[in-house]
């Protein structure tokens, strides 16, 4: 199925992360399909990210910048906005799972919700005037962890609840100017920062066995792959009546019959 997204200029948040990271694999997608991906990350490897993308023949651009800064998004969006003079589709994939728990202090709270829900808020408030002009849309990537709970990480937890709020409440806002505001909710997806925490873990591996056992579709997690593939679909026109929506990648781990697990392995 050809998505129509040749040309089309996609800024992904959180774009800079180790390879095989998520948003690593949305913008090889991007560019897969003709889309021009553009980084917003504070991470400087993707400098060289953009500059592969580049020997591929791909118009990509990075845009270092502290996506929890009110006046650093906004001068990340002017420069995207200067080079292309439009905007398509954002998706925000700024997410850190980083234990502010209920021990942590007020501040590492803060600093989680800022990190992890008002980096969304920024990226979609700068960007708004080109994604009128152009009719496009809001991709917002979630947790499970907003549902179902995890234990030691209320600033996580809080802000992806904000994330799943905002989504809904962008489609509301935003369906006057024909936008579209869609979330992908994941559960467990081996990233290299899930591989990172597995290795600090005495057990690691019996810990990573059980994890993939609580996963009721072929008992395993979803790949990064899955994960773009569906972001790619729901940005593009072929996915051009579905807004406000929660779309679970995720092996059917939020939603299926726990008693599913014994059968599959």
């Amino acid at each position: 199925m050809n998505l129509n997204l040749k040309d089309k200029i996609v800024v992904v948040s959180g774009s800079a992360g180790k390879e095989g990271s998520i948003g690593e694999t949305i913008i090889n997608r991007l560019a897969d399909e003709g889309a021009i991906p553009v980084l917003v990350d504070r991470n400087a490897r993707g400098f060289a990210y953009a500059e592969k993308l580049q020997n591929r023949g791909v118009n990509s651009l990075f845009v270092q910048t502290d996506v929890t800064d009110p006046v650093a998004m906004e001068n990340a969006v002017k420069v995207v906005a200067a080079k292309y003079g439009r905007i398509d589709a954002i998706i925000n994939n700024v997410g850190v799972n980083d234990g502010a728990g209920l021990d942590s202090s007020y501040e590492d709270f803060m600093n989680s919700l800022k990190l992890n829900v008002a980096s969304y808020f920024l990226l979609a408030k700068y960007s708004l005037p080109y994604l009128k002009e152009s009719k496009g849309n809001i991709l917002n990537i979630g947790s499970k962890v907003a549902l179902t709970g995890q234990g030691g990480t209320s600033g996580y937890a809080a802000a992806k609840g904000g994330v799943l709020g905002l989504t809904r409440e962008w489609a509301v806002d935003l369906i006057q100017f024909g936008i579209r505001s869609n979330a992908i909710i994941i559960a467990e997806s081996y990233t290299p920062a899930y591989e990172d925490w597995i290795k600090t873990l005495e057990d690691g591996e019996n810990v990573l066995k059980k994890i993939n056992k609580s996963i009721p579709f072929e008992g395993r997690m979803t790949k990064t792959e899955e994960i773009a593939d569906t972001a790619l679909f729901i940005i593009s026109e072929r996915s051009s009546h579905t807004t406000g929506q929660f779309v679970f990648v995720d092996g059917g781990y939020v939603h299926l019959d726990r008693a599913l697990i014994s059968d599959v392995n």
